[in-house]
């Protein structure tokens, strides 16, 4: 796969892509300021996913035929359009990168690599309601991890403690959904639909407010 790009409906799209090195030529769309951002970074991984990123954000942009506005990240961390209209959410794990874009609501999109470690830092992340309806499972917790950052995303604001305030209803790993909600914020009555993918061992996640 080298690229995945999903519509999801006429507001909203997706796209997934490998990691690789990218044509200087190729990177021509971003703003000037994307572009000084870009020669700042001196790590070659994360210019490598910081590039791949915006390339898929691109390429879902593409699909539901909006221009490439140029991104910046607010004081919450959040990536913001520079025109002030859509939202969008990145994320990256060894490998691949994904992106989503939706014309009028917020999203968040996560991806994953699913590891064994993750079972022993389950109490950190997770509450205890949680950990009861787990599996003792890689993929399970990886899951739950994902959807929370998912939900985090979307809401956009620092603060927000993924085992105190995010609160996921109880799932089975095949059914593809899972719902959860954010608590003791000022989105305490907003719930939350996500998306989940498991491709080869990664697991993407996504939801949309």
């Amino acid at each position: 796969m080298q690229t995945k790009i999903e519509k999801i409906d006429s507001s909203s799209a997706l796209a997934i892509k490998i990691i690789e090195t990218q044509d200087e030529n190729d990177l021509d769309f971003l703003s000037f300021r994307e572009k000084l951002g870009y020669a700042n970074i001196s790590h070659h991984e994360k210019k490598r996913e910081w590039a791949t990123a915006r390339m898929a954000i691109r390429d879902a942009l593409d699909v539901l035929h909006v221009p490439y506005p140029g991104f910046f990240k607010d004081e919450h961390g959040k990536s913001q359009t520079m025109n002030g209209h859509g939202y969008i959410s990145l994320s990256h794990t060894m490998g691949y990168a994904g992106a989503i874009y939706h014309r009028e609501n917020p999203v968040g999109i996560d991806m994953d690599l699913i590891r064994e470690k993750i079972l022993r830092i389950g109490f950190r992340f997770l509450d205890q309601s949680e950990l009861d309806f787990l599996a003792k499972d890689p993929l399970h917790y990886t899951m739950a991890w994902s959807a929370k950052e998912s939900i985090f995303k979307c809401q956009g604001k620092r603060g927000v403690s993924f085992r105190e305030n995010i609160l996921l209803e109880p799932f089975d790993p095949k059914a593809g959904i899972i719902r959860g909600k954010v608590r003791g914020t000022d989105f305490t009555d907003h719930h939350y639909t996500v998306q989940v993918r498991v491709i080869s061992d990664v697991v993407l996640t996504y939801t949309i407010w």
